[in-house]
């Protein structure tokens, strides 16, 4: 009895040392590096930043464009798109990785049944329970089961689950960037397609004023007026205009074809129905430079490579530790299958095994090194993703802040232009000038018109790029497989 209570203790005391050393981790436990955030971002006085911070951009934040067209192409580029099909599909395979890791932390249990006729023979060594040598034929009937449990002592295994979750999570982070890449790609592809159609209504019309100036000058020049040398330069900007206009509708192709191969069809079979660029640009909530952390994808893309990097230094380590293996199996062997469950035909097997590397050339600590490195390289790579994502905030926001004074310089000059015109026009009904003063000035105020188009597209181009930098609506709460799908 004494002996069998000794026996108890022992287990247990085994146990709870098992237990103990599968507490501690081998490795350094994981922590986010700092990193110099500035209180504000650098504007001019005249441009407001969007307020208050904790208002930020919509999932679906192209449906502040109120453009029922972007709308559909968003909607069909999310489902259809090969680009972001393909982040899908690593971010299930980054699932099932993670799911097989924390299977190895559980016991494995095995089924065995086997089923063989066998001669045994007459020549065998004589043993203690065969003390005479003859040749038989006979069933050998047995089923079993084993069971093999790894204690993961030093914590080899549960620094490679974490190890695995974080690459997980960084899948879905990964998943989430190429959604805003794609999203933000294609709305910058659609507003130069819109911005291109109003550039080429205004040299479509400039084309038909040039075509009545030169009906003018022409007429002028058979009345003996002006020289043949104003008649070839008003030919010359007629045709230069009309260049202009035909690379306008091919560059309009090329972003409809853009466009096709992000919404995943086929660019021959698919259109873009004419429109125009919006009237207002959307607001955009900007926030405090800290908010980064959290809006942006790609930034928490960079830290959960991080922590995937810092478990891999514990799983280096934990190999300098012994491992131990617990492999007990209990089954049944029989000749005959009626005496096959019966208590002689048992048998049970209770083992371990530990292994512990004595000699290795250096190959442990080799990998302890590589993992090391890894990490730091991963961790510049972090810092130089933060510093890239202000850079590209910053490029934004002062961008836009010259753009808007650009604008609002050019409308003023439109409105002058217009005003010229008028006055042109007038001028002509009194009979105080030729009527090519009025085709010049209806001719600056469609230039105008082209310089203010081409800012306003510049405006629009740079409030997507702006988006995309701000993490087009993305936080990091998002990041767990769970949610994020709801945004998928």
């Amino acid at each position: 009895m004494n002996a069998q209570v000794r026996g108890v203790r022992s287990g247990m005391a085994l146990a709870a040392v098992v237990t103990l050393l599968g507490a501690c981790a081998a490795g350094p436990d994981y922590r986010r590096p700092d990193v110099a955030v500035p209180p504000n971002w650098k504007t001019d006085t005249g441009w407001q930043l969007a307020r208050p911070s904790h208002a930020p951009l919509q999932p679906n934040w192209w449906k502040a464009f109120r453009d029922p067209v972007l709308d559909a192409l968003e909607i069909q580029a999310l489902a259809q798109n090969q680009t972001l099909a393909a982040a899908v599909a690593h971010y299930d395979q980054a699932q099932a990785t993670l799911s097989g890791a924390s299977a190895q932390r559980l016991p494995e249990v095995d089924a065995s049944v086997g089923l063989a006729r066998q001669r045994v023979s007459a020549n065998r060594p004589v043993t203690s329970y065969a003390s005479t040598s003859m040749s038989t034929v006979q069933n050998n009937v047995q089923v079993g089961l084993g069971v093999s449990y790894d204690t993961d002592l030093f914590g080899r295994l549960r620094r490679q689950v974490e190890g695995a979750r974080a690459s997980a999570e960084q899948a879905g982070d990964d998943l989430a960037n190429a959604r805003l890449v794609l999203t933000t790609q294609l709305a910058t592809a659609y507003v130069q397609l819109r911005a291109t159609e109003d550039e080429i209504k205004v040299l479509d019309e400039s084309v038909s004023l040039q075509r009545k100036a030169l009906d003018y000058v022409s007429a002028q020049h058979d009345l003996g007026a002006v020289s043949g040398l104003d008649v070839l330069q008003q030919q010359s900007e007629l045709d230069t205009t009309r260049v202009q206009a035909r690379l306008l509708h091919q560059q309009r192709d090329q972003y409809e074809h853009a466009i096709a191969a992000l919404v995943g069809v086929p660019a021959p079979v698919f259109s873009v129905p004419a429109g125009s660029l919006p009237a207002t640009l959307p607001s955009i909530p900007i926030g405090v430079p800290s908010d980064i952390l959290q809006r942006r994808p790609d930034v928490a893309s960079a830290e959960r490579a991080m922590a995937a990097a810092n478990a891999q230094i514990g799983v280096a380590k934990a190999a300098f530790f012994p491992s131990l293996t617990l492999n007990p199996g209990i089954g049944w062997q029989s000749t005959e299958f009626a005496n096959l469950l019966s208590a002689p035909s048992l048998l049970w097997t209770l083992g371990t095994l530990a292994t512990q590397a004595v000699f290795d050339g250096g190959r442990r600590q080799a990998n302890v090194d590589f993992a090391s490195a890894e990490y730091r390289a991963v961790e510049a790579n972090y810092r130089q993703t933060v510093l890239t994502a202000f850079q590209q905030v910053q490029d934004g926001v002062a961008g836009l802040s010259v753009l808007d004074a650009a604008a609002r310089e050019s409308h003023a000059a439109v409105v002058d232009a217009q005003r010229l015109l008028s006055l042109a026009n007038d001028r002509y009904s009194g009979g105080l000038t030729a009527y090519l003063s009025v085709i010049t000035a209806q001719q600056g105020r469609l230039a105008s018109e082209r310089q203010d188009v081409q800012i306003r597209a510049q405006q629009w181009v740079l409030s997507v790029a702006l988006i995309k930098a701000l993490g087009g609506g993305w936080q990091s709460s998002a990041a767990s497989p769970g949610s994020y799908n709801a945004q998928r």
